[in-house]
């Protein structure tokens, strides 16, 4: 029987070999498939790396930008609340002079409307002023009196 066995030239494959050997081929196509895909993805991929740096930087930049205005629009508020506050303090000083200038003025009429006996005496200022603008002076009775 070992004559027999070397004249068989080959031995009949296994049908689960020859059913792998038909398998390979498909294997090697969804490999090179895959591949291209994998190649697709990474292509894509870097576009979105690419895309989220664009946006990364649009919003940097409007963000300085946003930060430089808001920064003017803060000093330029300080200013104008500056000048308020100095408008104020000079409205407010000017209030008090003038105050003081009434409360000054009203003191010395005061003193002058009340003669050494007690009695009231005329304001010889305003009995000038009349003259000036020639208003004739009026007697107790209310009639007037022509100079």
């Amino acid at each position: 029987m070992a004559e027999s066995d070397s004249t068989n030239p080959s031995p009949p494959l296994p049908t689960s070999l020859s059913s792998k050997k038909e398998n390979v081929v498909p294997i090697g196509s969804k490999i090179t498939e895959l591949n291209e895909s994998r190649s697709e993805l990474l292509t894509r991929i870097q576009g979105l790396k690419q895309d989220l740096q664009s946006w990364r930087f649009k919003l940097d930049t409007q963000v300085k930008t946003y930060r430089d205005e808001l920064t003017d629009l803060k000093k330029s508020l300080n200013v104008e609340v500056d000048q308020l506050r100095s408008e104020f303090q000079e409205l407010r000083t000017t209030l008090q002079q003038q105050q003081e200038d009434v409360t000054t003025s009203l003191k010395n009429l005061g003193l002058q409307d009340i003669s050494e006996d007690g009695k009231e005496a005329a304001v010889p200022e305003v009995e000038e002023m009349a003259e000036e603008l020639q208003v004739p002076a009026t007697e107790e009775n209310g009639k007037e009196t022509h100079q």
